[in-house]
């Protein structure tokens, strides 16, 4: 038997069991975390940007 994932929203603090990614901390000393919200929620905050965007393009 699988359990639902269950997490607390960032935003409004609720527990969800249909979280949705949101955000990603990380860590030079550790790992990292997730940060979740709510579906109620999950439309306020930005797109997650793409990392390969982040990455100047190579040169020609």
């Amino acid at each position: 038997m699988t359990r639902p994932p269950i997490r607390m929203c960032a935003r409004c603090e609720r527990t969800t069991t249909e979280p949705v990614l949101v955000g990603e901390i990380h860590s030079a000393t550790g790992p990292g975390f997730n940060i979740y919200a709510c579906t109620e929620c999950a439309p306020g905050y930005p797109p997650l940007p793409d990392v390969l965007d982040l990455f100047p393009p190579p040169p020609q």
